[in-house]
């Protein structure tokens, strides 16, 4: 078989000149035989050089993700119906997943790909703009994928057909003690505030009245700023893309109603066993359960509606504060949406705090919007807030002080005869209408929620340090700040060497109605709509959210299929995670790390490590 087509062709050559030489004595039919013989031949060594000496072979993207036969599909940890789990697993926790077949179960234990230790923590870049699932730009898979339960979920993405394939949602039925129960004695959620009526229409808590013409008529409720457990929740129960298969669920959604677990036990001599209880049991939950084998965990997310220190207890001592659920091993590995999350760890992600507008409809969210654009804003910057007297490193008390020596500055104060208005709705957001410039320093921590009420209100908000806004809602704010908002370093404040003032009169009239309008056209994506209903038009804080922790997912998934890939630029440390958080796709020069802002972190993670965090005590 190593003869060329030379050889051939000569040897047609000499036996065609022998036959012509033995005469016409011959049968004619003989050369016919030869010469179709010998043709086959010919044609038989020219298939044999173009596929086993050229080797040339092919195979098309959408081809290879089809060849893979009903026989060798992955085995489904929920094939049948996720009716079939039962809570009599074994209770030894295990971060490798671990299939229902025996076979995959012994490839499985050969591989190091889900220990904690072999997966980076990532902070992924998410375009929360677009589609959570882009189907033209999915990786090629392995031709054995058969080891990964979550193959199912991604080959979705190619379903064409399936307009939530790469989107399914698989949401655990807890418990009740980890959510409904907590609600039914919902006295016991806060020291001073009856939380019942707060827990009232789906989490928006009582409707607002419009007497001063400061709301729309409809959409506005007296929301409480820690009732994102339950809101969440609500607005899950209208996802499109639920699923009981849990081969199909591009993440996994916990319930648990974290937020208000803790609150019952913040204030008051509550030992540290009694605040973790709730905690430790639910981990202790999910670690039995087949769904959490899948990845260990860390395909799942949950809602915890509080400031991410109320769930960070650095040690055991009974005066220290909070709970430990986000430093317990299996907490870590889930994603943990928090109204303000650490800089300084990569488990938790923050989510606005609610505001008073829940629209049911895209029109209520048109018609507000419109009006922010057309008021009359007498006033050139404001402030609402109280002195912080015990906190040192607060510049609150200079900025009361410029407010009042200033003829377009206003003061909402909280520690005078105003202080009722500052718990009133309509007189918070009727002084951020008439402002310019809304002043948002540091709350009893980085954040506070007044910044997302004077953005509602199209107020363009001016921030003193990057925790507050620009390192913490890194998913639904702009990464360029600039666009939105004004910059103030604090130490300009507490060395006077600043006017707000003068500083906020720089900017001219045409650079502060493009800001506004940025704010303004912000608004969708920074509040919760009404759970009851659903929008068709806008993206409202849930779905950016949900995009981006499934996003988050599918990254770490092809990731994992790909045999890590390139995750030398996915590691980084941990303390840093405020830089990585603020980095672009690359399409974008003027997104960077912010080295110059880390003095601002430094100096507040002495803070953290060296006493225990009073978070909002309302």
């Amino acid at each position: 078989m190593e003869m060329d087509r030379c050889d051939v062709l000569r040897l047609f050559e000499l036996s065609s000149s022998s036959s012509m030489e033995r005469g016409a004595g011959k049968n004619s039919r003989s050369n016919v035989i030869l010469l179709a013989f010998l043709s086959s031949f010919i044609v038989l060594l020219l298939f044999y050089f173009h596929f086993v000496v050229l080797g040339g072979t092919t195979v098309d993207y959408q081809t290879q993700l089809q060849s893979i036969s009903d026989d060798n599909n992955p085995q489904s940890i929920d094939q049948s119906s996720s009716s079939a789990f039962t809570d009599d697993l074994p209770t030894s926790p295990s971060v490798e997943f671990q299939s229902v077949s025996q076979q995959q179960q012994q490839t499985l234990a050969t591989n190091q790909y889900l220990d904690d230790e072999q997966i980076p923590v990532t902070h992924p870049n998410v375009n929360v703009s677009a589609s959570p699932v882009n189907r033209s730009t999915t990786r090629l898979l392995p031709e054995k994928p058969d080891k990964y339960a979550f193959m199912s979920a991604l080959r979705s993405m190619e379903n064409t057909s399936d307009s939530c394939g790469g989107r399914y949602i698989y949401v655990y039925d807890l418990p009740p003690r980890f959510n409904d129960d907590m609600l039914k004695d919902c006295k016991s959620l806060s020291l001073w505030t009856d939380m019942c009526k707060f827990t009232t229409n789906a989490g928006l808590g009582p409707p607002l009245e419009n007497h001063e013409g400061v709301f729309s008529d409809t959409g506005w409720y007296a929301t409480n700023q820690f009732a994102v457990d339950v809101i969440f929740n609500n607005r899950m129960k209208q996802y499109d893309c639920l699923t009981n298969d849990s081969s199909l669920a591009a993440a996994f959604f916990v319930p648990f109603y974290a937020g208000f677990d803790i609150a019952r036990y913040l204030w008051g001599y509550y030992n540290i066993s009694t605040r973790d209880a709730a905690s430790r049991d639910l981990v202790d939950w999910l670690e039995k359960r087949p769904e959490w084998k899948i990845m260990g965990g860390k395909d799942h997310f949950l809602v915890a509606g509080r400031i991410t220190w109320d769930f960070r207890r650095l040690t055991d001592d009974e005066s220290a504060w909070g709970s430990k659920f986000l430093y317990l091993p299996a907490a870590k590995n889930m994603s943990t949406l928090v109204i303000e999350s650490s800089p300084f760890n990569s488990n938790d992600f923050a989510i606005p705090y609610p505001t008073y507008f829940h629209p049911s409809k895209d029109s209520e969210i048109f018609a507000w919007k419109e009006r922010m654009r057309h008021l009359d804003r007498k006033w050139l910057f404001s402030f609402a807030g109280a002195p912080r007297p015990g906190k040192l490193e607060s510049i609150r008390d200079q900025l009361i002080e410029q407010c009042r020596s200033s003829n377009v500055g206003k003061l909402l104060e909280c520690r005078s005869a105003e202080e009722s208005k500052c718990h009133s709705p309509s007189s918070i957001m009727q002084m951020f209408q008439k402002s310019v410039f809304c002043l948002q320093p540091q709350g009893d921590s980085y954040t506070r929620r007044s910044a997302f009420d004077s953005m509602l209100a199209g107020c363009i908000p001016v921030f003193f340090h990057p925790g507050s806004a620009y390192a913490q809602y890194t998913w639904h704010l702009p990464k360029k700040f600039t666009k939105y908002s004004v910059f103030i370093p604090e130490d300009d404040i507490r060395k006077g060497t600043v006017s707000i003032e003068e500083k906020l009169s720089e900017f001219s009239r045409e650079e502060v109605k493009m800001m506004r309008e940025e704010v303004i056209n912000l608004i969708p994506r920074l509040i919760y709509a009404d759970p009851r209903s659903k929008l068709v038009k806008h993206k409202d804080a849930f779905d950016v959210s949900i995009e981006a922790i499934i996003e988050k997912v599918t990254k770490l998934r092809m990731d994992l299929v790909e045999g890590g890939g390139n995750r030398s630029k996915d590691e980084y440390p941990e303390e840093l995670n405020w830089k990585y958080a603020l980095l672009g796709d690359g399409d974008d020069d003027d997104q960077q790390p912010h080295y110059e802002w880390q003095t601002f972190f430094d100096n507040h993670k002495i803070d953290i490590d060296t006493s225990s965090w009073k978070s909002k005590q309302r």
